[in-house]
């Protein structure tokens, strides 16, 4: 797993993904330019909680409502069987579905349509 590689290859246990990486399957659909700039603001990310076991039984109970925002040119994961929206989003039991254009980084690309879209998740 390209995680594991990152974390035993640093120092102190932290992932930092290259700007090819962060690029392509992150902020694909950014223009150069941003995705430097937000490539620049990035800082190593602590690996342990990528690793920890969480239980997540009493959350997924919860009878609270729920809502799942697609970004539909998301590439952190493999696009279809392995993607996010339905293997991810069946978790949550009832939920309503809201989608947009934009990759994994939308705050990055589209802050305003996010933005939007989170008023629209959470509108009762």
């Amino acid at each position: 797993m390209l995680f594991d590689k990152l974390a035993r290859e640093s120092d102190d246990n932290t992932l930092m993904l290259s700007f090819e990486i962060w690029r392509e399957a992150f902020l694909n659909d950014a223009d150069l330019e941003l995705a430097k700039s937000s490539y620049a603001q990035l800082s190593p990310e602590p690996y342990q909680s990528w690793i920890d076991k969480l239980d997540l039984q009493q959350f997924y109970s919860l009878s609270i409502p729920k809502s799942y925002l697609y970004c539909t040119e998301d590439n952190a994961l493999p696009q279809g069987e392995w993607g996010w929206h339905p293997r991810m989003s069946n978790r949550l039991g009832l939920f309503r579905f809201v989608q947009m254009p934009g990759g994994h980084e939308v705050m990055f690309s589209n802050p305003v349509g996010l933005a939007e879209k989170i008023i629209v998740a959470g509108r009762d």
